[in-house]
């Protein structure tokens, strides 16, 4: 859409204002201006940017309120612009407010809601593009932007519910890491001074610490480098092509947390398939979003191939019950809805069914982490301790040895 710089005076003050406007046409941009209490004094377009893209990345709590909130507002009879301007005016997050406006100058241009959405692939993805513009079509925009913030809770609950899960054993890890580089660092090099004096040979687990010390003393700031790079190293290649298929076919095979992922991804494609089906979206279309929504590229090879023989006529369970990534019972309950035309029902059962799973394996994790991770800690400092004071066990044997 053509960008107009115009120079104009506020009727009530006066004051002069040089800005720029969206709009289909010159006198389009006017009528906007006039609107807004502003007189034209000069107006031409300029050319803008392709591929200009504005706003950023918006948090999901704060898509979760803006989508329950629009949906409320519509449901009670006001119209989108004004809605749009007034979550714009009480929203705190700059991002998110400067993107409603945006939306909503698109909106009062002319375009849809839907449209001036694209505008912000960034905060809206095309899961929420899409039943937007279902709901329009279908006159029932209140109704699937509050299906959608519903759909939009329950996976911030469900990414929320990860992380703290993720969060107690991540802190005792890098504890233990910041513990063990302070011993290597500080304490053993105390106590490789005071066997130094015996001249005897050490136990070999004593020797070895010993060893390691030095090494992390002499080489820590290329040691610390060099996981850097490994790190990165890490990130880059799951970031490539290749990279991220290898990670995506490993994770869903890991033990315990493996099993937890390929349940998130599952309760992610039935919940999506089940919005946008109940939404009125083609399943063709249905299934490119789902596919590109999912998260895990083995599951996105697979909805993908199932979208044609799909489109060749087969059903949605068969085609989907192909593949090994889909258990038997997505696949029997997939079929039992084809039967009684009720698929979008039965998907948010099995969303509901693996939720709670997830919630259960969680739990029972949260439970049996803490004593694993006190076990991992004795082990690892009671070791390091053991290993420090075995000559002092044989105390006798080390000071006639040096002799």
């Amino acid at each position: 859409m053509p960008i107009f710089a115009y120079t104009a005076r506020e009727t009530a003050t006066g004051r002069e204002i040089r800005n720029s406007v969206e709009a289909a046409t010159e006198q389009a941009a006017i009528a906007q201006l006039l609107n807004r209490n502003l007189l034209v004094v000069e107006i031409k377009e300029k050319m803008a940017k392709r591929g200009q893209t504005k706003g950023g990345k918006v948090a999901l709590a704060d898509l979760v309120v803006f989508t329950r909130q629009l949906a409320t507002m519509i449901d009670a009879g006001i119209t989108i612009v004004q809605a749009l301007q007034a979550l714009a005016d009480q929203t705190p997050n700059k991002v998110m407010r400067d993107t409603i406006r945006d939306i909503c100058s698109r909106v009062e241009a002319g375009e849809s809601l839907s449209e001036a959405l694209t505008r912000h692939p960034k905060a809206f993805n095309r899961l929420y593009v899409a039943m937007v513009g279902a709901g329009e079509k279908g006159g029932l925009l209140a109704e699937i932007l509050a299906r959608l913030a519903t759909y939009l809770e329950n996976m911030d609950r469900l990414r929320k519910k990860v992380k703290m899960a993720l969060m107690y054993p991540t802190t005792v890890t890098v504890v233990a890491i910041c513990i063990t580089i302070f011993l290597l660092v500080k304490v053993i090099p105390t106590f490789q001074d005071v066997y130094s004096g015996f001249g005897a040979k050490l136990p070999a687990p004593t020797q070895f610490l010993i060893g390691l010390s030095e090494i992390v003393q002499h080489y820590f700031i290329y040691l610390i480098l060099l996981a850097g790079v490994g790190v990165w190293a890490w990130l880059y290649f799951i970031k490539t092509t290749k990279g991220r298929e290898f990670w995506d076919a490993q994770r869903i095979k890991l033990p315990i947390f493996g099993v937890i992922a390929h349940k998130i991804c599952l309760a992610r494609f039935t919940r999506t398939l089940s919005s946008l089906i109940r939404s009125g979206v083609p399943i063709l279309e249905v299934l490119n979003i789902v596919s590109q929504t999912v998260g895990n590229v083995v599951m996105e090879k697979a909805i993908k191939s199932a979208s044609l023989d799909i489109e060749r006529g087969e059903g949605i369970s068969a085609a989907l019950g192909k593949h090994p990534v889909f258990p038997t019972m997505v696949i029997r309950m997939l079929s039992a809805g084809e039967q009684t035309g009720n698929i979008d029902n039965m998907l948010e059962r099995v969303a509901k069914f693996l939720d709670e799973e997830i919630e259960t394996t969680l739990s029972g994790l949260m439970s049996l982490i803490e004593p694993l991770l006190i076990v991992f800690l004795g082990v690892i400092i009671g070791g390091m301790v053991i290993c420090m004071f075995l000559p002092i066990f044989n105390l006798a044997n080390v000071v006639s040895g040096g002799k």
